[in-house]
């Protein structure tokens, strides 16, 4: 086909860290077959998207050409990546591809939609490959901070491309496959079209450190510690999970995993035989039988997370365990930016406990799962790609890896989600622009970031809300005066009188001064009441509220 072409499209994950999709396409402009990699989630927060569970790409682009879909390969189980499989599984119906472990939590996930687990195809490591339309894909093992996390080798009749997936050099990564620099430079061997990488720590001129650093420094930590210890960290990091339960087990510490990720996490890497070893391990029920300078508690909520378990100890007694004076509570993780007030809360609340907060504040606890900008170097020098193209990353973070690919005399792509790129010939381009944006699950349904819901609820909390009532009799006369019910207004205002009692006397006012016009025109009145009870809260409390205006007519 010497018209067809090579596609990259992002959908998600490109100009923001969270929500990863990204689709690579091969055939006649707008007739290409389509292979999809990761569809993950990103995380709301109360300021830009109140009451909102869990926001998702829109995919609307991949269900209006879902018959052109090949297949789904998800590069690892961290929820940026297959945290919306089971949100969108029923609109996309296409096969799953993943490595054993995780293949194992997307299966659970579509279990929770009722979907059978066969859908998700277990695949093995590099050299086995899928073949799907004209698109060949290997799962290429690179270390991360969960494991069995693979880049993909994705071939097609235009040349091949290596996507990174996250990824970091660790060549003792504990739990996982290590980097195998020989590995990755065999399968560059015959040429590299494009390098599609992991843009998260560019701006780190340090070379990234290995998982092994963390376990003498947690050990030391704990066997010096005289009462209870708590630690948290990520779920996923097993290997960091594993580390801080041997560090507890040498120090005679029993372990207990506190949080349903946390067992969930431990348990699938046990059924996949990723973990050969970890120690036994006392239910929260028998762990608060045992003396307390004998426990050591792993805990879910290392991002400050309201219901996970590190919140709720920081709040009061959970499941039957109490912190106190004197105790160890350890963050054993970095906090994701936009996510420090909430960790901050559950630290104070702590110390106001008594309890000793440890951070990695010094580096020692904690090791980054992403490559640093030495490590982002080191990755293209092994693959010399014609072309890389920087994705997992802010903007600054693409354009600076685009910056330091253009250091390295290599072609940089800065491709945002949305920018379909053709990587065809020897000059990449753009060749379209998708609509793309966010799907929020809102409760049990999804709605567009655009609707207009979330907004309405934010103009709620930030303004109040005031519903007036109005009933007129069948000759559109006004049966009594119009009454207010108000949330989230103060109920004193300048005038040192109930604001209600001033609404409903302006809008008595208003109702009397309203000719026949106004009274028997609905709009006309509706909006009428509206601008008086603005107009009046502006006054009195120096609030524009929303207001909703019920008329009841007689008939």
């Amino acid at each position: 086909m010497s018209d067809a072409r090579l596609i990259y499209l992002p959908l998600g994950g490109a100009g923001e860290i969270g929500m990863n999709c990204y689709v690579y396409g091969y055939g006649k402009p707008g007739a290409e077959r389509l292979i999809v990699v990761d569809m993950g989630v990103t995380f709301p927060d109360m300021d830009g998207t109140p009451g909102v569970d869990l926001i998702l790409p829109d995919i609307t682009w991949l269900k209006e050409n879902k018959n052109r879909i090949e297949a789904m390969f998800i590069t690892h189980a961290h929820e940026d990546h297959v945290g919306a499989v089971g949100h969108t599984f029923g609109d996309l119906s296409v096969p799953i591809y993943a490595r054993a472990f995780t293949a194992n939590l997307a299966r659970q996930k579509l279990a929770e939609y009722g979907v059978e687990g066969k859908s998700v195809r277990t695949c093995s490591a590099w050299p086995e490959t899928v073949t799907v339309g004209p698109f060949t894909v290997g799962f290429l093992p690179i270390s991360h901070s969960i494991p069995e996390s693979s880049g993909l080798v994705i071939d097609s009749p235009a040349g091949r491309v290596l996507h990174t997936g996250d990824f970091k050099l660790d060549t003792q990564p504990l739990v996982g496959e290590p980097w195998d620099p020989e590995l990755w430079a065999e399968v560059s061997k015959g040429g590299v079209k494009a390098l599609v990488c992991d843009s998260t720590n560019v701006f780190n001129r340090h070379p990234g450190r290995s998982e092994v650093i963390v376990g003498p420094a947690v050990e030391k930590l704990v066997s010096e510690a005289r009462h209870m210890v708590v630690a948290t960290t990520f779920a996923s990091n097993v290997a960091r999970v594993k580390t801080l339960a041997e560090a507890g087990e040498r120090a005679g510490r029993s372990i207990c995993l506190m949080g349903r990720a946390m067992r969930r996490m431990v348990e699938a890497a046990v059924e996949t035989g990723v973990l050969t070893r970890f120690p036994s391990v006392v239910s929260p029920e028998d762990a608060a039988q045992l003396p307390r300078e004998n426990l050591m508690i792993l805990a879910t909520g290392s991002q400050g997370e309201r219901r996970a378990a590190s919140a709720q100890l920081s709040r009061g007694k959970f499941n039957g365990i109490e912190l106190k004076e004197g105790d160890l509570f350890l963050f054993s993780s970095k906090t994701i930016p936009g996510n420090e007030r909430d960790v901050i809360r559950i630290m104070n609340q702590l110390s106001e406990k008594g309890v000793d907060v440890v951070d990695d504040s010094m580096g020692d606890y904690h090791v980054s799962g992403h490559a640093n900008r030495p490590d982002l170097e080191t990755v293209q020098d092994i693959v010399q790609p014609q072309i890389v193209v920087p994705m997992h990353g802010e903007h600054r973070h693409l354009r600076e890896h685009v910056k330091l690919a253009t250091e390295r005399r290599r072609q940089g792509v800065l491709a945002v989600n949305g920018m379909m790129i053709d990587l065809t010939g020897n000059e990449p381009k753009v060749a379209e622009f998708i609509e793309t944006g966010r799907t929020y699950l809102d409760g049990t349904v999804q709605i567009g970031a655009l609707d207009g819901i979330v907004r309405d609820r934010i103009r709620m909390a930030l303004n109040g809300h005031v519903v007036v009532t109005m009933i007129l009799d069948e000759e559109d006369e006004p049966l009594g005066d119009p009454w207010c019910d108000l949330m989230g207004l103060a109920e004193i205002g300048r005038s040192h009188v109930p604001l209600v009692d001033i609404l409903e006397a302006d809008l008595g006012q208003f109702v009397g001064r309203a000719g026949d016009k106004t009274l028997t025109d609905d709009d006309k009145l509706e909006e009428g009441l509206r601008r008086v009870v603005r107009q009046t809260c502006q006054n009195e409390i120096g609030k524009k509220p929303e207001v909703t205006v019920v008329v009841s007519r007689l008939s």
